[in-house]
């Protein structure tokens, strides 16, 4: 009789410290809680698509005009030659073979294999007319002599393998395969998306200078002044 009373005393004691671990669980968070969670959540989503999936640029020069201009801000797919192969007419951020610490931004214009000539600044890709693109620019009527210069006429010369002849969209002011040679293919670090925004360089925006105390503020005033006229809107989301 005893050992029965003492047995269902357990009983409800087990049952009462599971209901109240049950309430427990059913307790909504704090708020606060919530928002922290949701941040952490999204600044993780954040670093992994930076560090595996796409990269953010800005675009310092006017070699890609009309395709790209300086002030871009652009979004790069990393993984776009993991599962595909560079094609003609891409528009790719690859680092610099003369200098691996500088990222550049240019048009594939031939591959591997392939024989590229330039004859008075047309270009030619194994014999026969390349490939016009719609954005590409001629801002200087002369043409240069091959002795004094390759940007109007150069080659003809052959793609070796695993490597790729680029140039920019401003043919007459562009720094590329003319002038530095063929792009290694493991220098490649992505495939241009589109435009994300773009903002119009302007020289009186505040320059970095010692001791830079000022500079930050000096900065967010002139951003804050100036967002809506330098803003390119007609350039957000132009897909490349």
């Amino acid at each position: 009789m005893d050992n029965n009373l003492f047995f269902n005393d357990f009983q409800q004691v087990d049952v009462k410290e599971q209901v109240n671990k049950l309430l427990k669980r059913k307790e909504p968070k704090p708020l606060w809680r919530e928002y922290v969670e949701v941040i952490l959540i999204a600044l993780a989503a954040a670093v992994l698509l930076r560090l595996f999936v796409v990269s953010a640029y800005r675009v310092d020069s006017a070699s890609m005009e009309d395709a790209l201009f300086e002030g871009d801000y652009i979004f790069v797919n990393k993984l776009a030659y993991s599962y595909g192969e560079p094609a003609v007419g891409d528009i790719i951020v690859f680092k610099f073979p003369l200098n691996p610490t500088r990222d550049y931004i240019k048009r594939i214009i031939a591959l591997p294999g392939q024989t590229v000539e330039v004859i008075d600044k047309i270009i030619y890709v194994d014999n026969q007319l390349a490939e016009i693109f719609p954005n590409v620019t001629y801002n200087d009527p002369k043409i240069m002599a091959a002795q004094l210069s390759v940007r109007d006429n150069f080659g003809p010369v052959q793609v070796p393998e695993n490597q790729y002849f680029v140039m920019g969209d401003n043919r007459d002011d562009s720094q590329d395969s003319r002038f530095w040679g063929f792009l290694p293919r493991e220098n490649i670090k992505g495939k241009a998306l589109f435009v994300y925004w773009s903002w119009q360089p302007n020289e009186s925006a505040p320059k970095a200078s010692f001791p830079y105390i000022q500079t930050p503020f000096e900065y967010a005033y002139y951003f804050l002044t100036n967002f809506p006229s330098s803003t390119r809107w007609e350039r957000l989301f132009t897909v490349l």
